[in-house]
């Protein structure tokens, strides 16, 4: 039987909450970005929740627990996926307005993991235009939304830190050592008793 020549990367899990203290009435959009060897073979590739408002209590978090089920294959882990995530709400004239950007790469570890992604919205570069933008309700934002997770043409985008966005993962790895990709970090793979144990010797 050959061996097996691709990978596969399965993600579950949570757009859990968010925090936006100065907005209410809140939704996400959410899609993923990969390299050119890597392919979904299952779950969606994007999605919308719903509108959620902030919770009455001190922390005055957007709750969605919208679920995550995505399942990737790969020959190679360059261009590792990323998700991205943008929110969106309304401003004081009722036009819908973006409230943040944020990515961050699936974790390359198998287990469950929590992000908590800070958010950042462009800026306008100029006094004037921040006060048009404002006044017609034409905020800036991006056209594609995917370009947050490159790195190209990112360093000329004014931008300006607003909120946090909380992401659970639950990832499961198949054949990725198979093909020589040892993911697990060294203090897992690798257990060391202290000597202090009354452990003298171990068995191989």
């Amino acid at each position: 039987m050959a061996a097996s020549s691709v990978f596969l990367v399965m993600v579950s899990g949570q757009i859990e909450s968010a925090e936006f203290p100065e907005f209410d009435d809140i939704y996400c959009r959410y899609c993923f970005t990969y390299g050119q060897d890597w392919l979904i073979t299952s779950g969606l590739e994007e999605g919308i929740t719903q509108v959620t408002k902030k919770s009455q209590d001190e922390r005055q978090q957007f709750v969605w627990n919208f679920p995550l089920d995505v399942t990737f294959k790969s020959t190679n882990p360059h261009g590792w996926p990323q998700v991205v995530v943008h929110c969106y709400g309304p401003d004081v004239f009722g036009t819908e307005v973006v409230r943040g950007y944020g990515v961050c790469h699936i974790p390359i570890t198998p287990g469950r993991h929590k992000r908590k992604l800070a958010m950042f919205v462009p800026e306008s570069s100029s006094t004037l235009q921040k006060f048009t933008s404002w006044f017609l309700g034409r905020r800036p934002e991006y056209i594609d939304p995917r370009v947050i997770s490159q790195g190209e043409g990112r360093e000329v985008t004014r931008v300006r830190s607003q909120g946090f966005v909380t992401v659970s993962f639950n990832v499961v790895m198949k054949d990725l050592k198979k093909l020589g990709y040892d993911v697990l970090p060294s203090d897992v793979s690798t257990v060391n008793v202290p000597e202090n144990v009354g452990m003298a010797t171990t068995e191989a």
